[in-house]
């Protein structure tokens, strides 16, 4: 018997590739769907490969007292088939094959860090003999689906499409298609940490102090995220600090921060223009961080934008400083966009996530990041000072981007 396989973009342009090459007395055995190239190439057009089987010369000569019974369109009659593959011991695919190789990526996922902590073997020790063709093809059509289940992953954590399309196309390109599903994985967990970049967190200035902004729209938590890292210089460093405000808009703001400077017994101020942020930085020079909470406006009032320029750009040359944009995880991927090009108008910032603990999807943290380019420094989850603040860990992040646990 012949088999031979074809691939189409159709079954019906495979099978009628077969009948044109082997005759109408081909039987269609095995039907599957099939990426064109790249086995990472999750959103290409799929071709369809028709396995088809041909009696040869001693076949028909065995066959010749019982002619085949034909169908109406010249091929084996679905009885005659089932008795022929019967007779030649032809195995078919076991019934639930793709159930198992399904419950056997999930169960890779599931011991995630396990994976991400192995080390790859030298590449002489990745050697092996040739696999059998059935074997290289079951081992692609797995790392496929392991593929595929990663990128849905990242979608339904919220990664932007075009974000999780480029590390698939780049995963494609760097990978051997032969490589095991665990190197597979750790290659995408590495080229993801490097899409994040190393954090960076507040640093003591050269000479003088640090002067920090804190800027972002209304109600993402700005005052009490500065509460949350003044505490940490000031309880755990032991450093000289000073709170300040230029939030003349929302009373309850400045007092909320008066109360945590009255708590860290720390200086504390209110600022009513760029003139007075001069002076401040005049009074406290000798103290190692001066952090200013602003008014937490619209990004899209031109007049607030005016003012906090001016207040951010006062002390341009005359001390180190740093401005963060301080944003909510919970905020759709949009708003987010429009506020950081806004935002980005102003000044150069770094970016601190807050609410991590009201979202179950952290996608936005690895969208805003490539979208701004701008470093990612803190992230809070929850309202306690001073815990409920870390630096952020990208390695932590990209775990439970592809589906680790929290």
């Amino acid at each position: 018997m012949i088999i031979k396989k074809y691939r189409a973009r159709t079954e019906a342009e495979a099978v009628n590739q077969a009948k044109k090459e082997l005759g109408q007395g081909a039987v269609i055995m095995n039907v599957r769907n099939i990426k064109k190239k790249g086995m990472f190439s999750l959103l290409r057009s799929q071709m369809v490969e028709v396995t088809v089987a041909m009696e040869d010369e001693t076949d028909r000569e065995l066959n010749r007292k019982e002619p085949p019974q034909k169908s109406s369109e010249g091929l084996l009659s679905p009885e005659l088939l089932r008795s022929t593959m019967e007779s030649r011991s032809v195995r078919a695919k076991p019934a639930g094959r793709d159930d198992e190789r399904d419950r056997g990526i999930e169960e890779k996922l599931e011991s995630l860090q396990t994976l991400l902590e192995r080390q790859l073997k030298p590449a002489a020790e990745e050697k092996k003999e040739p696999e059998p063709e059935a074997e290289k093809e079951e081992q692609e059509s797995e790392a496929v689906a392991f593929i595929r289940l990663l990128y849905n992953m990242m979608l339904e954590n919220e990664v932007n499409e075009r974000y999780a399309n480029q590390i698939i196309d780049e995963i494609e390109k760097s990978n051997n298609a032969n490589l095991p599903i665990d190197a597979v994985l750790s290659n995408i967990y590495q080229k993801m940490i490097l899409k994040f970049g190393r954090p960076m967190n507040i640093q003591p200035a050269k000479s003088g102090p640090r002067v920090i902004f804190f800027i972002g729209p209304t109600g993402v938590g700005k005052t009490t995220t500065i509460a949350k890292i003044a505490s940490r210089f000031r309880v755990d460093e032991k450093k000289k600090i000073v709170l300040l405000t230029a939030d003349t808009y929302r009373i309850a703001a400045a007092e909320q921060l008066r109360t945590y400077a009255n708590i860290l017994e720390v200086p504390f101020r209110i600022i009513y223009s760029a003139e007075e942020m001069e002076k401040a930085l005049q009074d406290f020079y000798a103290y190692d961080y001066i952090l200013v909470d602003t008014a937490g406006h619209s990004h899209q009032n031109d007049s607030q934008k005016d003012n906090m320029i001016q207040f951010i750009h006062c002390l341009d040359d005359k001390a180190e400083k740093e401005v963060f944009l301080v944003l909510s995880a919970t905020t759709k991927y949009k708003d987010l966009v429009s506020i950081a090009d806004a935002y980005r108008e102003m000044t150069e910032y770094k970016l601190i996530f807050t609410k991590l603990d009201e979202t179950t999807t952290l996608g936005n943290l690895l969208n805003l990041k490539l979208h701004t380019g701008a470093p990612l420094s803190y992230v809070t989850c929850g309202q306690n000072v001073p815990d409920d603040i870390e630096n952020f860990n990208p390695q932590k992040t990209v775990k439970q981007l592809l589906g680790g646990k929290r």
